[in-house]
Parts: structure tokens; sequence; C-alpha cells
């Protein structure tokens, strides 16, 4: 016993050498933060701002993406029949996802048949009637392998949902690094 109070220290020796690397690490940090913030590679976000907030069918946040108000958020997957790549485009406005077009290779199952299309690049292009969504539940899989772009930003969804389902939801968020 008298080796391992020699080694350890007294009750009250512990204690201060735990206050001394506490205070030793407050000190570190905040150098730390101190020199990130004045090279600008730091910024923190007091007032909550908008993200993009993926959740999977267990309730696991598996994106979190800030957006602004002009930050395109898109849907994009394989259509099943056709096998065509489908591209449902999003704004985040007020908390809502703003649907803001829908570009599409041919016409199927689903696709906006009888509504007014543009051709863009060889893709039809549909600008809906404005319609918000509190959330956008989506059943990922292997054939449409669905990816959610948020500005440039591309995240396979299907493979982070391991093909179930997810909800797609824009929530206030503080930023604290970029």
């Amino acid at each position: 016993m008298a080796l391992r109070s020699r080694l350890s220290g007294s009750a009250d020796g512990s204690r201060s050498v735990r206050v001394v690397l506490t205070a030793v690490t407050a000190v570190l940090v905040s150098a730390a933060v101190a020199v990130a913030a004045s090279s600008g590679a730091l910024t923190a976000s007091i007032e909550p701002e908008p993200a993009i907030v993926v959740t999977d069918d267990r309730g696991e946040e598996i994106v979190v993406s800030p957006v602004g108000e002009e930050t395109e958020i898109v849907l994009e997957y394989t259509h099943s029949v056709e096998k065509t790549l489908v591209r449902d485009v999003y704004v985040a406005v007020d908390g809502q996802l703003v649907s803001v077009r829908m570009e599409f290779s041919s016409f199927g199952a689903g696709l906006p048949s009888q509504a007014t299309v543009t051709q863009r690049d060889g893709r039809y292009v549909y600008e809906p009637p404005r319609v918000e969504y509190e959330a956008l539940r989506v059943k990922t899989g292997v054939i449409a392998d669905h990816d959610l772009i948020v500005g440039g930003n591309r995240y396979d969804i299907a493979a982070l949902a391991d093909g179930g389902a997810v909800e797609i939801t824009v929530q206030q968020r503080r930023r604290i690094f970029t």
C-alpha cells in the first residue's frame, strides 16, 4: 500500500494534478480557438440557421447540411420503370421545402405527362405551382439509388439509410465550425 500511495500520490495530490491538467487544457483550447478565429478558420453562429436534416427510419440523423435561401436541394434518383435520371429540386423557405422544378428525360409512371414542360439540355423541366412540404418522406432503394445534393455536396442517402426510409426536413441549427 505504501508503494501504491507513492505512485499515485495522496487524494489531495491527485486532485491538485487534475486541477492543473484541467487548467492547462482550458488554456490550450482557448489559444487554439483564438488562433482559428483570427485566421478566419473558425466561425460561430449564435443565431440558429436553417439546415437540411435527413433522418433514417431508426430516428438517427444521417445528414445535416446548412442551407441558405438560394441553396438548391436536389433529390436525385433513377426512375424505377424508365431507368432514367429524375431530379426533384427544392429550396428551403421559412422552415419548409418548396418544390421549384422536376427534371426528367422521359415520360413514365408518376412523372408529369399532362403538365406544361419545357426542354432544357435534352431534358424535360416541369415547374410546378408552389408546393410546400414540412417533410419529405422517401423510401430509398437499390434501383432508385437516391442521392441528396445540397449546394455542391452529394450524399448517397440510399447507402446511408441502408435502403430504408428517410425523412428530409428543414430545421434550425447552430453552426459552430465551418
